[in-house]
């Protein structure tokens, strides 16, 4: 089995967040699934399986199956497009969150995804606590996304990863208005055995309809500040959301599993 991976929204190798891909002909057990994302211990490693027209797409983090993940749909549309689809502008995955239409856009790759609500919820002093500064806002859907005063806030911020598993979130994401950006961003997922994620398209589905409200802007450029970084255009249209980035190939390899 051949498995890819890839540096996702960077086009240099050993920035942006790096996914493994695996196209298959057939799905093999989820067990070994969840077996082969332990073992890279990426924060994704995503699945694809052509069915007709269109490709199934699932993606595993070390501790389990998630719903949705922006990284690894772009690391795994940048090797389906170089490697199996080469004729191709456009790839239609089928995942947990719908239809999801990604196409070559110059030398970036631009996914259309779904936007998440914004649904406004009390600053917490649990929150504080967690993160270390006070949020000045604070806004719920799958993901808990807490917003700070100031771009330094977010860079030097240094969370209790313990304390943030107690907060209501699969994930815990940290945005402020940038400086070089429209806005900056980090994103904590350790109830996915996830201490800090690189870079995340899916925050993205809900920084951008926030930044896009509060700045006036449809068009955002957006800034993932982990260790190693990471860059996107975000284009807002209405429930969906347009993201654009750019992925580059680290290595392929042979799993020696058969199924």
């Amino acid at each position: 089995m051949k498995q890819y991976v890839v540096d996702a929204f960077t086009n240099q190798l050993f920035h942006g967040n790096q996914a493994a891909i695996c196209i298959l002909d057939h799905w093999i057990a989820e067990e070994t699934m969840m077996n082969i994302a332990k073992e890279n211990n990426f924060s994704e490693t995503a699945f694809a399986v052509k069915e007709g027209e269109v490709y199934r797409l699932r993606w595993f983090t070390p501790a389990d199956e998630i719903d949705f993940c922006g990284h690894a749909t772009l690391a795994c549309s940048y090797v389906l497009f170089n490697y199996y689809e080469k004729d191709k502008q456009e790839i239609v995955f089928n995942t947990m969150v719908g239809e999801l239409i990604v196409k070559r856009d110059g030398d970036e790759i631009l996914m259309n995804m779904p936007a998440y609500n914004l649904n406004p919820i009390p600053v917490t002093i649990e929150m504080e606590e967690a993160i270390g500064v006070t949020p000045c806002e604070a806004y719920k859907d799958r993901d808990l996304m807490l917003v700070l005063d100031t771009e330094n806030q977010v860079i030097n911020l240094n969370p209790n990863i313990e304390k943030l598993k107690e907060l209501d979130g699969l994930g815990i994401m940290v945005t402020a208005k940038g400086v070089d950006y429209d806005c900056i961003s980090r994103y904590f997922a350790p109830e996915l055995s996830i201490p800090e994620d690189l870079v995340t398209g899916s925050a993205h589905c809900m920084i951008g309809p926030y930044w896009g409200n509060r700045l006036g802007k449809e068009k955002l450029n957006c800034y993932q500040a982990s260790e190693r970084g990471g860059s996107m255009r975000v284009e807002l249209q209405g429930e969906r959301v347009l993201i654009a980035g750019k992925a580059v190939l680290f290595s392929i390899s042979e799993l020696m599993i058969n199924e």
